[in-house]
């Protein structure tokens, strides 16, 4: 259904809950935003079952495995404990022979895909970081094919193809050695890097040897020591940690994503927390993608109140969206969307806000 996106007007879809009708319901999520915030109980469950299927597609566990008396993984928020014969949530751990194994994530194994991408680019802090007036040299852009999260929206679902178990991988050596002496920084992306963070943060360690700085965009959900790492490596090199705060209520997180956000928001406020210990360039930015019918200004708000009451010199983007995956049915961002938003953001006290993708915007 994702492969086929369309110029002709998009049809209403109906609620399975309220019967609500709007262009602005995705129909394979099936539910409103107003039944989600109102109704969870019965969202949550129409929410999950619309994940599970999103997920079987591709031959992704349908949920974070809870085997009793299996092996727990602890590097994410889904908090996967795997049985005999089944793998984490991420699709990158497996239990075989009663030992946990892992396929890739590893500093000897990362499964990702690499590229040059001259600056400036379209980085989400492009506005506040240093690598956009760098003319004349590159980012090295690394994305991970893996997450922690489902995003029934994702724009780089493509990942969810590759078999970990089959695929060429690299280790933190031989993607440290891609950098040259254009090389101004390195950013993490994917998927995210928070399923293979101990692979990055090994290549991170050796690319700042070479005076590379170190950018992260990610969803927040690792283990909290492992995003302090993260930071640690941003702050002494002049990058930054882009987080991706997708919602604010757990329940409309829990129903985009399939996740909790509580690992987020709290590595978010650890990391807002040492803020200051280096302003410019700032080493943690916050970002939202503005999904029409689910993430509206109320919501932002709500985010944006979360990061004022951290520290309000936090960049804020706000992101375009465009339809992709199980959203192929939801517009683009409409300009009033973005202003709401914006305006919003800022009377939450926020003081640093910016609408990136307006060329996306209709």
């Amino acid at each position: 259904m994702w492969y086929s996106p369309t110029t002709e007007p998009l049809p209403e879809q109906i609620c399975i809950l309220c019967g609500a009708c709007s262009r602005l319901i995705a129909a394979h999520l099936g539910v409103c935003l107003d039944c989600i915030r109102n109704r969870p109980q019965e969202a949550l469950p129409v929410a999950d079952a619309a994940h599970a299927a999103a997920r079987r597609l591709f031959g992704l566990p349908e949920r974070p495995p809870r085997a009793e008396g299996g092996h727990r993984c602890g590097l994410c928020v889904q908090d996967c404990v795997i049985g005999e014969g089944e793998r984490g949530y991420c699709g990158l751990r497996e239990v075989q022979d009663g030992k946990l194994r892992h396929l890739a994530g590893t500093p000897a194994r990362g499964l990702l895909h690499w590229y040059r991408d001259s600056l400036p680019t379209n980085c989400v802090a492009d506005w506040v970081c240093s690598g956009s007036r760098q003319r004349g040299k590159h980012n090295l852009a690394v994305f991970y094919a893996s997450c922690t999260v489902d995003c029934l929206f994702c724009q780089n679902w493509h990942f969810r193809e590759t078999d970990p178990a089959r695929s060429t991988c690299l280790t933190a050596a031989e993607l440290a050695s891609a950098a040259n002496s254009r090389t101004y920084c390195v950013c993490y992306f994917g998927g995210d890097p928070a399923s293979q963070m101990a692979h990055a943060l090994a290549a991170s360690r050796l690319l700042a040897e070479r005076g590379v700085v170190v950018c992260w965009e990610t969803n927040g959900s690792a283990r909290p020591r492992l995003m302090d790492r993260a930071l640690n490596l941003s702050l002494s090199t002049g990058g930054c940690v882009k987080f991706d705060l997708k919602a604010h209520d757990d329940n409309l997180h829990r129903a985009l994503t399939g996740a909790s956000n509580s690992r987020t928001l709290e590595n978010f406020a650890r990391a807002a927390a040492r803020f200051d210990e280096r302003p410019e360039p700032p080493p943690v930015v916050a970002s939202t993608l503005l999904v029409p019918g689910y993430v509206d200004a109320e919501e932002v708000g709500r985010i944006a109140r979360f990061i004022a009451a951290l520290n309000p010199a936090i960049p804020y983007a706000l992101l375009g969206f465009a339809p992709h995956f199980f959203f192929p049915d939801l517009p683009r961002t409409s300009v009033r969307h973005a202003d709401e938003a914006e305006a919003a953001a800022r009377a939450a006290g926020l003081v640093n806000v910016h609408v990136g993708n307006r060329h996306l915007l209709i």
